[in-house]
């Protein structure tokens, strides 16, 4: 074998290597967009991006809620289930802990959960629907446009689909 040859053999197993390592990851589990503003209503919203299985093609959705008339959650809900399933603390730095709503709890309208139904903030829940997928928290910035919004009233109503 020539060192040409070597070289050029080397080079595609190489290249052969890291495509399957590509093709593999497929891309992060889960990952947030930007805030958005829901036309017409008092709340921000981002998504939250997860993939089902480490090998599902695409990704499915849920959201992060934010009510700036309820400034220390974030509120996730879930677009399938068409409820609300928990929330975290917008300030949560090094000590990231979530409380999830019992499915009794679990409403279309923060307006229909009483405050006691979220249990003491603990450990990080897998997201619902996707299987060995540990939460990751968004990142804890507000949406820019809430920090000198208006107050707008008690948030009623759930999400309206983007």
């Amino acid at each position: 074998m020539t060192f040409r040859t070597f070289v050029a053999t080397s080079a595609a197993m190489l290249f052969a290597l890291l495509a399957v390592s590509a093709a593999e990851a497929g891309g992060p589990r889960q990952y947030y967009g930007a805030w958005q503003k829901q036309p017409k209503t008092d709340y921000y919203y981002r998504n939250l991006y997860y993939k089902p299985t480490a090998n599902y093609a695409g990704y499915k959705h849920h959201y992060v809620i934010y009510h700036p008339q309820r400034p220390k959650h974030y509120y996730f809900y879930n677009p399938y289930k068409k409820s609300y399933w928990g929330r975290c603390s917008t300030s949560y730095g090094d000590n990231p802990t979530y409380s999830m709503l019992e499915d009794e709890y679990r409403k279309p309208s923060l307006g229909d959960i009483p405050e006691s139904a979220f249990p003491t903030p603990s450990a990080l829940p897998d997201v619902p629907g996707a299987v060995g997928e540990r939460l990751d928290l968004p990142p804890d910035d507000l949406p820019p446009e809430a920090l000198s919004a208006p107050f707008a009233g008690p948030a009623s109503a759930g999400p309206v689909a983007p």
